[in-house]
């Protein structure tokens, strides 16, 4: 087994008494105080999470857009300097080989962020379908992520850079300064918040989690928190509710695909034979991946993506792909090793008051 990776901030997470745990190869925080305690602090003030295990390429050069635009889902044609927008990388039969954000930096100059588990191999299949003019850079390793997200999101960052950020929009970014070096701010969230994404040199990460971490209002999260907040707002986890099986149609994402180009796996992107659904489980004990999905009379249709107890909705909630000619089917069942849990079909998100589009200027 290889050693796992560790971020800038492993050694803090340590010390602050973290529980550490494997996720893609890198040795992460998954709690500190509690999945549900963290959960409720990011809902009502402001939390931060590491994902410094992220990946990031620079994409540079002339035709770089038109390039770009073979690859990945994203109507770059839309994708102005200083916007960011989330898609998808497919492979030649329409399925998901990852889903990524794209920021436009400069005209023909990207930023492409990317999930850890696919770094290695989502940068050779974009270099291998990108004319040799062009410069893709793996940035990954000198390029630290820091998220802050909480309705009192703002009121943080406002104290901690002197420029004004209260005009930055959904899904758009900006430079500033920190620490002497420059720092990429974005507004985009994985939790339905009000959030905030840090990308700067590695360097500088203790620092500037010290900084917000100094904040009354800022409590640190792991990766336990941050999985049952996305999932209540039915944001997917790529290798659990995206895949290369199925499709961004499959998975509900249909209407994404925007864009005009004539994009890797662009006529293939259709649902296929199984349709990611949400189901609503009555009270605390949770779906998990992989549990069986069946009607009513216990024909098995599918398997659950992703489930949990989520604490905002008060129940269980849980992402199942199955069978389309069961996909209009109200009542499910949801059989483990050791239960069987009545299910009803419903609309995501499950969570409906989450402050992520919340505006701050009129």
């Amino acid at each position: 087994m290889s050693e796992l990776l560790q971020t800038p901030l492993t050694a803090w997470h340590k010390a602050a008494g973290a529980k550490m745990a494997p996720f893609a190869g890198w040795e992460m925080p998954i709690q500190y105080t509690g999945i549900i305690a963290e959960h409720t602090h990011c809902r009502e003030q402001a939390s931060i999470y590491d994902i410094c295990h992220m990946g990031e390429f620079g994409l540079v050069g002339e035709g770089a857009r038109e390039a770009l635009s073979k690859i990945v889902t994203h109507n770059l044609d839309k994708l102005a300097p200083g916007k960011c927008g989330y898609g998808f990388l497919l492979n030649k039969e329409g399925g998901i080989r990852d889903d990524l954000i794209v920021y436009c930096l400069e005209e023909d100059e990207y930023m492409l962020v990317v999930n850890a588990a696919c770094i290695a191999s989502d940068f050779s299949w974009i270099k291998d379908h990108l004319p040799e003019h062009l410069t893709l850079e793996n940035m990954s390793d000198q390029t630290a992520k820091i998220d802050l997200q909480g309705p009192k999101s703002y009121e943080v960052l406002e104290k901690i850079f002197d420029s004004s950020l209260r005009d930055l929009k959904y899904f758009n970014f900006r430079t500033v300064e920190f620490n002497g070096q420059p720092l990429i701010i974005s507004r985009t969230g994985y939790t339905g918040e009000l959030g905030y994404e840090f990308y700067l040199p590695s360097e500088n990460a203790v620092a500037l989690w010290e900084a917000l971490m100094a904040q009354e209002e800022v409590e640190p999260a792991g990766l336990g928190a941050r999985d049952t907040l996305r999932l209540e707002v039915g944001l997917p986890l790529y290798g659990q509710d995206l895949d290369t099986v199925h499709s961004p149609a499959a998975s509900g994402m249909g209407w994404m695909l925007r864009s005009e180009a004539d994009y890797i796996g662009k006529g293939k992107d259709r649902e296929g034979s199984e349709l990611l659904i949400a189901l609503s489980i009555p009270g605390r004990r949770s779906a998990r991946h992989h549990d069986a999905v069946t009607l009513e009379d216990g024909t098995e249709v599918g398997h659950v993506t992703s489930g949990s107890y989520c604490p905002s909705v008060g129940h269980s909630v849980a992402l199942a792909y199955v069978k389309v000619e069961a996909a209009d089917n109200e009542k499910f069942l949801v059989k483990g090793a050791r239960t069987s849990l009545e299910a009803t079909k419903t609309e995501l998100p499950f969570y409906k008051g989450g402050t992520a589009r919340m505006k701050l200027v009129d």
